[in-house]
């Protein structure tokens, strides 16, 4: 018999003001609950606007501790609905020491694990390497009451060698909170490549791995807080694939609570027609921890 998941993601616009934030994302949580849901996946730095557009010193008073306010307030309501919820938060370590984080709430109301986003980017309009340190967690999934969760975060699912690891660490299924969207001065044309390529790579890492992938983004546009830009369009289109890519939900660009079932044992059954796994020539791989072969 196998291992039906009911899972959600919750895909939103941001305000200015992080507690009608956090009250919006868990009046969307009781929502999926009572549609069923077993795991729920909240979007990147979901609390907050994407603060990230500008490099501002006073930005750091948002980030918080773990545990701290935010998941005692998740976890309360995880135990509340019995359901498993993986949050992003902006994590303060100690004075000068932040972490873009993904933590994990149990059913029971306890953290399950966190993961510290590896990949830090630095581009117009993500200047993520001012606010963040890059994770020191490494690669591992967190076990939970619904299976192991290979949480990584955004700019991680661009890079094979994260969903690589996880999967080899035993992870069932790899999860990406994540904000990213347009420059609203890119043509159509642009913006088509972009979400098209997004996609595309995540749905390679689930075809790679063998694993579902649930990946969680954002909508709505954000202006630049020192108005320099036209701000970002952030463009939703979460989806949900099963081990093979396929999607078995796929939003639009509207604020929507999206949800699928995805069979957790099916990908026994995958890895036995492609077994990536067995066939990796781990013997010449060195020169993957090179930075280039020059």
């Amino acid at each position: 018999m196998s291992r039906q998941l009911n899972v959600a993601l919750l895909q939103h616009a941001c305000g200015d003001n992080v507690t009608d934030n956090l009250a919006h994302t868990c009046d969307l949580i009781r929502q999926a609950a009572a549609d069923g849901a077993e795991l729920v996946v909240l979007q990147e730095l979901h609390r907050s606007r994407y603060f990230c557009q500008q490099e501002d010193v006073d930005t750091f008073d948002l980030a918080e501790p773990i545990p701290g306010p935010s998941t005692d307030t998740l976890g309360k309501l995880a135990k509340e609905l019995n359901v498993v919820i993986v949050s992003s938060l902006f994590e303060r370590r100690t004075a000068g020491l932040y972490h873009n984080t993904a933590v994990v709430l149990e059913r029971d109301g306890t953290i399950a694990g966190k993961y510290r986003k590896m990949h830090i980017p630095d581009d117009p309009g993500f200047y993520e390497k001012f606010y963040f340190t890059p994770g020191d967690l490494g690669f591992e999934p967190i076990e939970t009451s619904v299976g192991k969760l290979g949480v990584l975060v955004c700019w991680d699912q661009w890079f094979p060698e994260g969903a690589r690891l996880m999967a080899m660490a035993g992870a069932e299924v790899l999860i990406y909170p994540t904000a990213i969207g347009w420059d609203p001065r890119d043509d159509d044309a642009e913006k088509s490549r972009q979400t098209d390529a997004w996609i595309t790579i995540q749905r390679a890492h689930a075809i790679a791995n063998g694993l579902p992938v649930l990946s969680c983004n954002r909508v709505g546009h954000e202006p630049d807080p020192a108005d320099t830009t036209p701000g970002i369009q952030f463009w939703g289109n979460s989806f949900i694939t099963g081990p093979q890519g396929e999607f078995l939900a796929h939003a639009g660009e509207e604020a929507t609570i999206l949800t699928a079932t995805i069979d957790i044992d099916r990908c026994e059954d995958v890895r036995r027609i492609w077994p990536y796994l067995r066939d990796r020539r781990i013997d010449d791989y060195q020169d993957l921890t090179k930075r280039f072969r020059d």
